[in-house]
């Protein structure tokens, strides 16, 4: 019986086994990961580095990029935080065999990223092809939009960028004026030589948002002018467009209007005075039943009219205005932390800075294709995204030869009806599901057999959404599209890139997703050691 409690000895000299193959039990996650890792070609990772010269020996890249892997798997990507994992996480430990690297080390090979993120995504998807998964038969296309590594309050207007340009001039101006006094005209007084001096300032940041937004404005003004054209063309065809009437449209459709209200209302008043003249010419009492109202006095006239009156308020009201980004927000802004980042609605109502990622699944949870945009939309992405995910069905094609049920191409590709368009129910590539609208509306044609009128393209796939197997099959995109993007993040946590610049957010993104599929690879059962040692050349 015990009469006490264990003894506490801090100072007993060893807590750990001396042996770090007996930190952790055999089948801990991350042997196999280290593994993984180990079986990857990193050449890229090393080319970068140097050996030999005089200081100290350099850290392992196999090793900083399997501290990264496990450190973004389990939900940690700031470079301080991962270096005191390392000090005091024995998974960590593990991994860096107790050589401790610090934050700036991680920080920089990070940096690295735009070169290996390739490399390594394809690596890991021929991997887990390999291993047999990697099922085409049916894939489905979503984006979701991620955070970027700079804050919404650094979003300026094309006002706001002038008056900063403006301040910075003048600012500049004043400097130059009381240093050409203290140090002489032309010196400043702690010149750095040449070729030492960052251009990367801040008027130039300030100049390149600047004409972004005069080039974005430019072509939002022309497509803004095209929707415009094609929605009048329509209406004089006998075609009128439902919904939202285009701006640049709407005085133009409502004076149309208003001159048909009034032509067909004075056409009924002389109609009804030629009836009065042939009656009276054959001795006849006028035609009977109720006199047209003139066109000054009738209704539907009235209404075209103050239709008019709106349609002017709104076109004097926005004209004044610059040309909004495309659905509701603030219009063009520039972030000046990261300006290739922009404002992105999301889900729920409000705005966040950052990307729009386009990922393109497999049935058993692969992502196959990704792309990061700074599009706020989806639709201009399904054609691109196709060429990108008939890639990588070569690649999991061709990782697995001699399979002769492999068709080795993509059968049935689903997407949510922010890709639905013409265009795109058209394009070249597979078959595909594109909802026609919302997800009650589709399951309440279904139930009811049938679909509104539409015509084209659009109608037709409405038609076959309508249908039983159009709508089962259309009902696995959810699963399929949406079930990576909640592992990234809310089980891996990664919800914010930590890296600015288009380039490397998108490495970092690609990166993430690598991530993913091996970890899913892992958790699936399909990658172990006995595979990896099977695999093994």
């Amino acid at each position: 019986m015990a009469k006490g409690y264990r003894p506490v000895r801090r100072d007993q000299p060893f807590l750990l086994p001396p042996d770090m193959r007996e930190w952790l039990p055999g089948d801990h996650v991350v042997w196999l990961v280290i593994e993984a890792v180990g079986s990857l070609d990193t050449s890229a990772a090393h080319a970068h580095r140097r050996t030999g010269g005089a200081g100290t020996a350099g850290y392992d890249p196999d090793m900083l990029l399997t501290v990264l892997v496990w450190a973004y798997a389990s939900k940690v990507t700031s470079s301080r935080r991962i270096e005191a994992l390392c000090r005091t996480d024995v998974s960590f430990r593990v991994i860096c065999a107790g050589d401790v690297p610090d934050h700036v080390t991680i920080a920089r090979f990070r940096q690295r990223f735009p070169d290996l993120a390739e490399q390594l995504f394809t690596q890991v998807l021929v991997l887990c092809a390999r291993l047999g998964m990697g099922q085409l038969g049916v894939v489905a296309l979503d984006g979701t939009k991620i955070g970027a590594a700079a804050p919404k309050d650094a979003n300026r207007t094309e006002k706001a960028l002038r008056k900063l340009a403006a301040d910075l001039a003048a600012a500049h101006a004043e400097t130059d004026a009381a240093e050409d006094d203290l140090f002489g005209a032309g010196r400043r007084g702690d010149e750095v030589p040449a070729g030492f001096a960052d251009p990367a300032t801040r008027g130039e940041r300030i100049r390149a948002a600047l004409a972004e937004l005069e080039a974005g404005r430019r072509a939002a003004e022309q497509a803004r002018d095209a929707q415009a054209e094609a929605y009048l063309a329509d209406a004089r065809a006998g075609r009128p467009r439902r919904g939202h009437v285009p701006a640049a449209a709407a005085g133009t459709a409502a004076r149309e209007r208003l001159d048909k209200a009034e032509a067909a209302a004075a056409a009924k008043v002389a109609a009804r005075q030629q009836r009065d003249r042939e009656a009276a010419a054959a001795g006849r009492r006028g035609a009977g039943g109720k006199r047209p109202l003139s066109p000054q006095a009738s209704p539907k006239v009235a209404r075209a009219r103050a239709a008019l009156a709106t349609a002017q308020a709104r076109a004097h009201r926005e004209g004044s205005a610059p040309v909004p980004a495309a659905g509701k927000g603030p219009g063009p802004v520039r972030n000046l932390t990261d300006p290739d980042s922009r404002l992105m609605p999301v889900r729920g109502g409000g705005f966040i800075q950052g990307y729009n990622a386009q990922n393109l699944a497999s049935s058993d949870g692969l992502i196959i294709g990704t792309e990061l945009t700074a599009d706020t939309g989806d639709m201009a992405w399904l054609v691109p995204m196709m060429a990108i995910a008939g890639q990588g069905a070569a690649l999991i094609a061709a990782a697995r030869p001699g399979r002769g049920d492999d068709p080795g191409q993509i059968g049935l590709l689903l997407a949510d009806a922010g890709y639905c368009s013409t265009a795109n129910l058209t394009a070249e590539g597979p078959d595909r599901l594109i909802a026609t609208g919302t997800h009650r509306d589709l399951e309440k044609a279904a139930r009811d057999g049938h679909q509104p009128g539409r015509d084209g393209p659009i109608g037709a796939m409405a038609a076959r959404l309508a249908t039983p197997d159009g709508i089962t099959a259309y009902r696995q995109r959810g699963p399929i599209a949406e079930t990576p993007h909640g592992q990234i993040k809310h089980n891996l946590g990664f919800r914010r890139l930590t890296m600015r610049g288009k380039d490397k957010a998108a490495a970092e993104w690609r990166f993430a997703c690598t991530v993913h599929n091996l970890l899913k690879a892992i958790t699936t059962g399909h990658l172990t050691t006995q595979a990896l040692t099977t695999l093994a050349p």
